[in-house]
């Protein structure tokens, strides 16, 4: 597996979008990948959570990250987490 790195805007999204880097890796290295746009690629990985997220309980989340793939890098451009 090529390494991943963050743009900066993805990194400062982190946070804000409830997910970690750690998810987003594991997101990319363990599932399909799927063109997005712009040429662009996308995952999705479901996590257990279990947990409070702005003030409502969720059993699932999800990290969608949108990345490229370079010849020696995977560059992770956004990330969308989505919870239900």
């Amino acid at each position: 597996m090529k390494s991943i790195s963050f743009s900066e805007h993805a990194r400062d999204q982190l946070f804000f979008r409830g997910t970690t880097e750690d998810e987003v890796i594991e997101a990319i290295e363990t599932s399909h990948w799927e063109p997005a746009e712009l040429g662009r690629l996308e995952c999705r990985k479901d996590f257990f959570y279990r947990k409070n997220w702005n003030k409502k309980f969720y059993e699932i989340k999800q990290v969608r990250p949108i990345f490229v793939e370079e010849d020696d890098v995977i560059i992770v451009v956004t990330v969308y987490t989505y919870f239900f």
